[in-house]
């Protein structure tokens, strides 16, 4: 255990001097009691903290409605598990028999607490600052590359980026049915994803709106895979 903390620590530039802490934030729930539920919580209030200064200051002349909206695309659990993924995280963490057999460390879920967690942790063991630190160093790349437009991508283009950035092919999308008077048609389509194999269906006033649903169902297995 000792060995994989300090993978931990290394992957997320920061060195622990009460490593129970790190251990306690790699502790699913499924473990037993000492898990980390209350650091999770803990983290997430300094994570959204240190991103929405971290916002304020980059772009002053933004809007509160689009720095609130930055800020939710940078805490989402999606971006979270991402950087979890990145980092290697889930191999590291203690989970109960059940959660292993079903693969819990590949869970968004679990990932994106984990990570807070973690963000928890460091802030009891340094202080805010080498919190602060961590995070921003954890979320480089991703703020390297910011604008105010990011979050504003709908479901499709999403989709269609996170296949291609693992080479994968392009989704179809195909009418399942539509029902209903003229003015008041309900769609139901179909998405259809060839790699990995994976159908999801959404409904919409129009074929757009069922396509953007479909496509948002198929990113939500996606990433909690």
């Amino acid at each position: 255990m000792i060995d994989q903390l300090a993978r931990v620590e290394k992957a997320f530039c920061y060195q622990f001097s009460q490593r129970a802490l790190l251990e306690s934030a790699l502790t699913h729930r499924s473990v037993g009691k000492d898990n980390n539920e209350r650091m999770e919580f803990l983290g997430d209030g300094v994570l959204n903290f240190i991103i929405a200064h971290y916002l304020f200051e980059r772009f002053p002349a933004a809007s509160e409605g689009e720095l609130s909206r930055l800020r939710a695309y940078l805490v989402r659990g999606v971006t979270l598990a991402a950087l979890a993924r990145q980092h290697q995280l889930g191999q590291y963490l203690r989970l109960g028999p059940g959660e292993l057999k079903s693969g819990g460390f590949r869970r968004e879920s679990i990932l994106a607490g984990a990570v807070e967690a973690v963000i928890g942790a460091v802030y009891l063991d340094g202080g805010f600052d080498a919190a602060r630190d961590m995070v921003l160093a954890l979320y480089h790349d991703v703020l390297a590359d910011l604008s105010l437009d990011q979050g504003l991508k709908d479901p499709k283009t999403r989709l269609q980026e996170y296949l291609q950035s693992r080479g994968w092919p392009l989704p179809e999308y195909r009418v399942l049915s539509a029902e209903g008077d003229a003015h008041a048609q309900v769609f139901k389509l179909a998405c259809i994803i060839s790699e990995p194999a994976l159908t999801t269906e959404g409904e919409g006033n129009s074929r757009r709106k069922a396509e953007q649903a479909a496509a948002g169902a198929a990113l939500v297995l996606l990433t909690e895979k």
